[in-house]
């Protein structure tokens, strides 16, 4: 052999060397989040349960709503009146014989039912303020899911990316061992260093949503931006979700804000009867007690009233309300209905999302990450006696992270499409069972 052939040899062994912990990183990357320091989707759920500001803010909603029905089953107040009537000026004394003080009391009465009418209006409507005040804590629980799987897929992202810059670190140092002796190009060279400024730059990026998602879930839970947020555990579902007719079924039957809808129809429904009993005045009745001295005594006088506020501006005042109490009816039974077309599409949509990111992470997991890494260990392989170039293995790599990345991104969805189902049917669908381990593809 010839000089630069020996010196080749000597740089090739080098590089079989190097090749096994290269082969190791490929195929048994061992995961960085630990499943004892990890944050479960049930231990946000937990923390829920203490409730938040916007659910506090609800609930004294609903209590303030409560509080009205019993005052709207009373008439109103009474009127008291004293007074001293005809008197002389300048003195003041009581004129004769017209001259008396008088005690006057004066009440309402509604009629037609007008009471039990209004009660019944602010009984639907405080049914609607409980039922909102349970939306918004079913709401919550789904802000926080969403932001907990958020920070799940970064949290795996951001694990892929660090073990693909070990992993093209070990490949690009190989390379580089390579390049000096001849059996490499240097736009190998070249390409790992630009893949590797690369995946800092989108570990940057990552950290910085992770950074934001961990914000919006301190925001929900009622803590600072800047608390702390561990490392998520995996998460594992214990059961398939129903099928979408039972999931609509429970959406229509179950969902907090279509029982709200269905409370303010009521409530519209019976403020229209109450609205077309405004043309029957509410009589009043009165007692007067008058007294004046005299020479003999003091004269006592009882008077009794009974009076009708009666009814001249009927066409531009109370058949006006009527009017008004029917539009308001009609508006609450469309929103109604769109609430719950809204619900129906909404949960089909949902459903499928949850189905196509279920099979793609099955297919994933089971079918192509395999596939891809064991293309990946071939190349790698195949680079070492020369057989492929560097682009071949780099590509059959990235194509490894690709599916790994595409399998969080699928558990990420799949959990959020899960926790948005849960709160249109207001029912726990599926019960979480956190999975100790690691990045998809990695060492379980």
């Amino acid at each position: 052999f010839s000089r630069a052939q020996r010196r080749f040899c000597r740089w090739r062994r080098r590089v079989y060397l190097l090749a096994p912990g290269v082969t190791a990183a490929l195929l048994l990357v061992r995961p960085s989040v630990q499943a004892q320091d990890s944050l479960s989707l049930s231990a946000v759920h937990a923390a829920l349960e203490a409730g938040t500001a916007r659910v506090a803010a609800a609930q004294a909603a609903a209590q303030a709503a409560a509080e009205r029905i019993a005052p709207a089953r009373r008439p109103p107040d009474p009127e008291f009146q004293l007074g001293l009537m005809n008197r002389e000026l300048p003195g003041f004394r009581l004129a004769d014989p017209l001259g008396m003080n008088q005690i006057q009391l004066m009440q309402m009465i509604p009629i037609a039912g007008k009471l039990g009418l209004a009660a019944d209006v602010e009984r639907a409507r405080a049914a609607a303020a409980s039922a909102q005040a349970d939306a918004v804590r079913w709401e919550e629980r789904s802000r926080a899911a969403m932001a907990f799987y958020e920070i799940y897929a970064a949290d795996r992202s951001i694990q892929i990316l660090r073990e693909s810059q070990r992993l093209l670190g070990d490949l690009g140092r190989t390379t580089e061992t390579m390049y000096a002796v001849g059996a490499a190009r240097q736009a190998d060279v070249l390409r790992a260093q630009v893949e590797l400024a690369r995946m800092t730059e989108d570990l940057v990026r990552m950290e910085a949503m992770r950074t934001s998602a961990a914000a919006r879930l301190n925001a929900v839970l009622n803590r600072s931006a800047g608390s702390p947020v561990g490392p998520t555990a995996e998460p594992g579902w214990g059961k398939e979700l129903p099928p979408t007719d039972s999931l609509v079924t429970l959406a229509l039957n179950r969902r907090p804000m279509l029982q709200a809808g269905g409370e303010t129809l009521r409530a519209a429904e019976v403020s229209e009867r109450l609205a077309g009993r405004e043309l029957w005045p509410d009589p009043e009745v009165g007692l007067q007690y008058g007294w004046r001295g005299e020479e003999g005594g003091t004269m006592h006088m009882l008077s009794l009233m009974l009076g009708v506020r009666v009814p001249i501006w009927a066409g531009s005042r109370q058949k006006a309300m009527r009017r008004e109490a029917k539009a308001m009816r009609d508006m609450a039974a469309a929103d109604l209905l769109a609430m719950e077309a809204d619900t129906r599409g909404r949960v089909g949509e949902l459903a499928a999302s949850a189905a196509r990111a279920q099979r793609l992470r099955q297919l994933y997991t089971a079918t192509i990450l395999p596939q891809a890494q064991t293309t990946a260990a071939a190349a790698l392989a195949a680079y070492r006696v020369g057989s492929v170039d560097f682009m071949t293995l780099l590509d059959a790599q990235m194509s490894v992270n690709r599916y790994r990345q595409a399998v969080v991104t699928a558990t990420a969805e799949l959990g959020q499409a899960i926790a948005e189902l849960e709160m249109l049917t207001a029912t726990p669908l599926l019960v979480e069972h956190p999975v100790p381990g690691a990045v998809p593809g990695g060492a379980q």
